[in-house]
């Protein structure tokens, strides 16, 4: 942990007790006294809103679980009997599905901040990397849960997504229809899909609570990183977390569940796809199949290559690619705010990420008409897709080598405490 315990017990049962199982020292230790960097701005919130969205995910999940058939004749009604005939049902499903699109609201928030202010950087890559695999976890439960409601882009995006795996035949023979006939659980999207989809998603937000918890033990070892991105000199550069930044990020969270609810009683249907809501019929294919919007770059980047196994390479390499980031920058400057070519870059490649969301959303022969001329949304996907890889290589080590970076402080407490200019 980073700093020493203060913790003293005050009762001889807490004594007896701490010296067997100090759980009461970890509390305090970690949520009370833990001494955090003074420079913590707004963006550092999300940590906290992240947690507290989880626990609703676990929780309307479970209730929502009771009452929910897993087989293809069932689902979809069981789905209408909980939005009509169950106590507040329309309230729990509304809550979980607009709480995954907000939940992935923070998650991306929080992970931009990181590549800003380079948390990732030693000593804290073990962090960035359990924070990728949440990531990837909350991905496949995401896409997993999208499938429950068993309507027409519930079915058929299962029936997409697991036909990707049978681009692997091109690599050994009957390599991918051996990983789609195991996930199906037969010739086809199923019963038996429907079943194992369902115990996955039920088990996989208990795996994302636990390398939470290992994500969150990773963070105290080397403490917070910090906006200046540099390293706490002593006592003078922190405050304890309590109450300094418990109140902080209760207020932020507070404001983050004021949009949260205002999205689930006056626009529940705003992230939604009406298609969703006809019974799956495998007969009747959508005009467009598309994902749910947290997805939507991936896809883009998915569609806009004409060779499926490489699309397929791409699509998963697009989220590999995010683990090896401590060692693709080569800089040795944290912050972007110290970082002038960087923070250009940087914020293209934001832009980049959000266009290639929209060029997902739309259809496939889709276009942009400038002054007469017709640009394809599959070529600008293309070039997109070439800037989200590029910005990680060569992009990311050229920079570290080539870029001239401004001053560092000498201390988080002098940027702090220093006199207005």
């Amino acid at each position: 942990m980073s700093g020493q315990s203060t913790y003293v017990p005050k009762t001889s049962f807490g004594r007896w007790f701490d010296s067997r199982l100090p759980l009461m020292r970890f509390a305090h230790d970690t949520m009370l006294t833990f001494p955090t960097p003074r420079n913590l701005n707004f963006w550092y919130a999300f940590g906290a809103v992240l947690t507290v969205m989880l626990g609703i995910q676990i929780v309307t999940g479970i209730v929502l679980a009771m009452h929910y058939i897993p087989s293809g004749d069932g689902a979809f009604d069981s789905v209408e009997n909980i939005m009509r005939d169950v106590n507040y049902g329309w309230l729990l499903r509304y809550m979980h599905s607009n709480g995954a699109s907000m939940f992935f609201v923070a998650v991306y928030v929080h992970m931009f901040r990181g590549l800003y202010y380079g948390s990732y950087k030693a000593p804290r890559e073990v962090l960035w990397i359990l924070g990728v695999l949440i990531y990837l976890l909350m991905m496949a439960t995401a896409f997993l849960g999208y499938t429950l409601p068993w309507g027409q882009m519930s079915f058929w995006g299962a029936t997409v997504i697991t036909n990707f795996f049978t681009a692997f035949d091109q690599i050994h023979k009957g390599l991918g229809t051996g990983i789609a006939s195991w996930l199906w659980g037969g010739f086809g999207v199923s019963d038996a899909t429907l079943n194992r989809f369902y115990s996955l998603h039920y088990l996989l937000p208990f795996i994302i609570a636990g390398v939470v918890g290992l994500h969150v033990w990773a963070l105290h070892v080397p403490g917070n990183n910090n906006p200046l991105g540099i390293d706490v000199k002593g006592p003078q550069d922190t405050l304890p977390f309590h109450p300094y930044y418990t109140m902080k990020d209760a207020f932020y969270v507070a404001l983050f569940l004021i949009l949260y609810v205002g999205l689930v009683f006056y626009a529940p249907n705003l992230l939604g796809n009406p298609d969703n809501y006809i019974p799956a019929n495998p007969i009747v294919t959508p005009t467009d199949i598309v994902p749910e919007w947290y997805l939507l770059p991936f896809y883009a980047m998915l569609r806009s290559i004409p060779q499926k196994l490489v699309g397929v390479i791409v699509l998963f390499g697009a989220i590999l690619i995010l683990a090896f980031i401590p060692w693709l920058d080569t800089s040795k400057v944290r912050s972007c705010r110290f970082r002038p070519m960087m923070k250009v870059f940087f914020w293209l490649f934001v832009v980049d990420c959000l266009v290639l969301g929209y060029c997902g959303a739309q259809s496939v022969d889709a276009a942009w008409n400038l002054g007469g001329i017709s640009i394809g949304l599959v070529w600008v996907a293309r070039i997109g897709t070439l800037y989200y890889f590029g910005f990680f290589f060569p992009l990311m080590p050229l920079l570290g080598l080539i870029e001239t970076p401004k001053p560092l402080p000498a201390s988080i407490a002098t940027a702090v405490l220093a006199p207005a200019e």
